[in-house]
């Protein structure tokens, strides 16, 4: 009975880690609630009035929920600033609370000076951000000079008390963080090997489902990838090991990836391609070569389901035990001799099979250090001597220096962003005059939160028409809330915190459900405050109505920032950055200069996820313009495509020095030419927007002619080798697939 519920617990804890990647929305909003509740216990011993308890409540989930910063020393030092800003903050609200204009303007500069602090990095972001929220908490209080002292001790205590929880009752360190992530890509690895053995059994009629499972899967992996590479440097204990571990994900998501789509060829009578599993609603192959209750698919099956163990299974669980055998098995299939029987697909599959076992292999190794050899097979063997050899190689690189250049003046961004809001905000404040001469400041409130974030004018009309929805649903909740609750005090502050930890814990997942989360509450600290009624929470949908409407037109007015424009210049970015990776890693594999190849992947993920969401403006589903959402959503698909076969390139480019079945190969240079060309095209194209003087995709023969065995004066190629071609021939396909939906014009085929 323990073994079973070990067993279910150990489901339980993956998948809350697959869910919440490192914890993350589960402490910030554990964190939040418990510094809320430490500031009620001690104010409730003091007695303290009801408006006091709320201000000391918001006080509190401001000092917690504003600070950002990875390192524990950092965070000290930016919560001690935050609370002189704070009592600043207050102390100017109340002094110009009898001087409408005076406090008006201060306000607005106020909100500039917010919004510009964020150039400075997250302590800028953080002071600015409390600075704001303490001085809308004094209006929302109405707090008079005579009332400092009082409001002095209860932001004290608040920020006393997100300290204690900060660093004693829930503590969050860089390396435990870091360790909670790498659990979530082993849940997430699981997740998508769950997924795939579904697409494996699917029926015609499942298909679609099964694919989309995948596909999902793929993406929740790379997410959590992409996460673990943002704490690489503080969460491990020197750069080496950080280049190890970041190379080691670089290896499984990449095997994931490429074993789904070798699923995906293996069910289909064609190759399968890569678009299929980053594009929903692309074609469904037609082929239906397996499933079959034969011997060699039911050995698929088991090994497939032998892999999600691996994955699952804790360090040393696998010596002394049946596992050692079966990772013994996987491993052998990266061995020609030991694949069963079966079509060159079905092979395919069991040697993706073989290299996802390595890539797990590895990652265990780069984490949890060596592991029991004592039952290693030969092939086994081999593994862990080229994962060692990697090793040597990846701590005696160099690190590569890169510099960044930053706008200046009007066109940096935050200054930019500063301005808008500003202007909005101002607007807010004269309109919710007209509305409410006691509640104008939700509207500001409003304008602010939208352009949080934000970086177009598309964005910030699709965050503002979600604020409003999730406001107009916080309402109702609202009303029939304050209702039940009454006058009982503790329990509507018991119902506070909930929905306080709800909004932290959905805030990632959807702005709709945060903003319902935040109105409901606002509800019922009305009802606290002796405030409430009907009409205070309708004024407050009238209030975010207007925030909302003065934010889109301070964007669409000043300083503009179209998203059209927004999305070019991040598809100029993610094209620079995927020359960098395909220029790289040709040269490195044609027989040139090491290079930072892993690191410029990344940098080419992080480009292509800004510019995914850059985009949701026009892929939302309530967009008008269905054929410009269909080509948006195509063209971001395609570049993931082309991402996964530059990180294949990358990582096996990496692997030239050390990996035996590799060689650098001159006749790579004139393929990789030809691709480098044409995304510089495209990316001309995109930046002038004309396509006189721009050139054009150049065609011509296909790269996968050079995987012919037999051409005089070839040798024949070994099958690592072949894959490489294979890469460059889809990444080749993809980049010429850019160029017809964003109209650019491609040379007719030499004959």
């Amino acid at each position: 009975m323990r073994a079973v519920g070990r067993a279910a617990w150990a489901r339980v804890r993956y998948r809350v880690a697959a869910s919440d990647p490192g914890l993350l929305r589960l402490t910030a909003g554990l964190r939040t609630v418990a510094s809320i509740a430490l500031v009620l216990t001690v104010l409730s011993l003091a007695r303290a009035s009801v408006p006091h308890l709320v201000a000391g409540a918001m006080a509190a989930m401001v000092s917690t929920f504003a600070i950002r910063e990875k390192q524990r020393g950092r965070q000290a030092v930016t919560l001690a600033l935050g609370l002189p800003v704070a009592l600043a903050s207050v102390s100017l609200s109340a002094l110009l609370n009898s001087r409408v204009v005076a406090g008006d303007v201060f306000f607005v500069l106020l909100i500039f000076g917010a919004v510009y602090s964020r150039r400075f990095g997250d302590r800028g972001t953080a002071l600015g951000l409390i600075g704001f929220q303490i001085y809308f908490l004094s209006l929302f209080v109405g707090a008079t000079v005579s009332a400092l002292p009082q409001l002095y001790g209860v932001i004290g205590i608040a920020f006393a008390s997100s300290a204690l929880v900060r660093f004693a009752l829930v503590p969050e360190t860089p390396t435990g963080t870091l360790d909670r992530l790498r659990r979530a890509f082993r849940a997430r690895f699981a997740q998508l090997v769950t997924a795939q053995l579904a697409l494996l059994d699917a029926g015609p009629d499942d298909m679609e489902k099964a694919l989309d499972d995948v596909r999902e899967g793929t993406a929740r992996l790379h997410e959590t990838a992409l996460l673990i590479q943002g704490r690489l440097e503080d969460g491990t204990s020197d750069e080496t090991v950080a280049r190890l571990v970041q190379r080691r994900i670089a290896d499984a998501e990449v095997a994931a990836e490429r074993l789904g789509l070798l699923l995906l060829t293996a069910r289909s009578a064609e190759r399968g391609h890569t678009l299929t599993l980053h594009l929903p609603g692309a074609p469904v192959p037609a082929g239906d070569l397996l499933p079959q209750r034969d011997e060699t698919t039911e050995t698929l099956r088991r090994d497939l389901e032998a892999l999600r163990l691996l994955v699952l299974r804790p360090v040393g669980a696998d010596s002394g035990t049946g596992l050692a055998h079966v990772r013994n098995r996987l491993l052998g299939y990266r061995e020609e001799e030991n694949l069963p029987p079966a079509s060159d697909a079905v092979q395919d599959v069991f040697r993706g099979i073989g290299e996802a076992g390595r890539a797990v292999l590895g990652l265990r190794i780069a984490v949890d250090g060596p592991q029991d050899e004592s039952e290693d097979t030969p092939a086994t063997t081999r593994s862990r001597e080229e994962l060692d050899a990697e090793d040597v190689a990846i701590a005696g690189s160099e690190e590569a220096e890169q510099e960044d250049a930053e706008r200046t003046g009007l066109r940096r961004p935050t200054t930019r962003a500063a301005v808008q809001v500003a202007v909005g905000s101002s607007l807010a404040i004269i309109g919710g005059e007209f509305l409410s001469s006691q509640r104008w400041y939700w509207a500001v409130l409003t304008c602010w939160i939208v352009f949080i974030n934000t970086s177009s004018t598309g964005e910030i009309l699709v965050k503002g028409y979600r604020r409003l929805l999730g406001t107009v649903l916080g309402v109702i909740a609202g009303i029939g809330l304050a209702g039940l609750v009454g006058h009982h005090t503790w329990t509507a502050f018991a119902l506070v915190l909930l929905f306080i930890f709800a909004m932290f814990y959905t805030a990632p997942l959807s702005y709709t459900l945060m903003s319902f989360f935040v109105t409901a509450m606002l509800g019922l600290l009305y009802t606290l405050l002796h405030t409430y009624s009907a009409s205070v929470l309708l004024l407050r949908i009238e209030e975010t109505a207007l925030g909302a409407a003065c934010g889109v037109v301070a964007a669409a007015l000043v300083l503009p920032v179209h998203t059209d424009r927004r999305t070019n210049e991040l598809l100029g970015t993610v094209l620079a950055r995927l020359t960098d990776v395909t220029e790289a890693a040709v040269d490195q594999l044609s027989g040139g200069a090491a290079a930072e190849l892993l690191d410029k992947a990344r940098d080419l993920d992080q480009a292509l996820a800004d510019l995914s969401a850059s985009t949701q403006p026009l892929t939302h589903p309530i967009t008008p313009l269905r054929a410009r959402r269909d080509t948006a959503r195509y063209v971001v698909a395609l570049l993931e495509t082309c991402a996964y076969h530059a990180r294949y390139l990358a990582a096996t480019a990496e692997l030239l020095p050390t990996h035996p079945s590799i060689a650098a190969d001159p006749r790579l240079r004139e393929a990789g030419r030809r691709i480098v060309h044409n995304i510089g095209v495209i990316s001309a194209h995109v930046s002038d927007g004309d396509d006189d003087g721009v050139g054009e995709i150049e065609t011509g023969p296909s790269i996968a002619s050079l995987l012919r065995p037999g051409t005089p004066g070839t040798p024949r190629y070994g099958r690592v080798t072949d894959r490489v071609l294979r890469h460059l021939q889809r990444l080749d396909e993809a980049v010429t697939g850019l160029a017809r939906p964003l109209g650019v014009p491609i040379a007719a085929p030499v004959k």
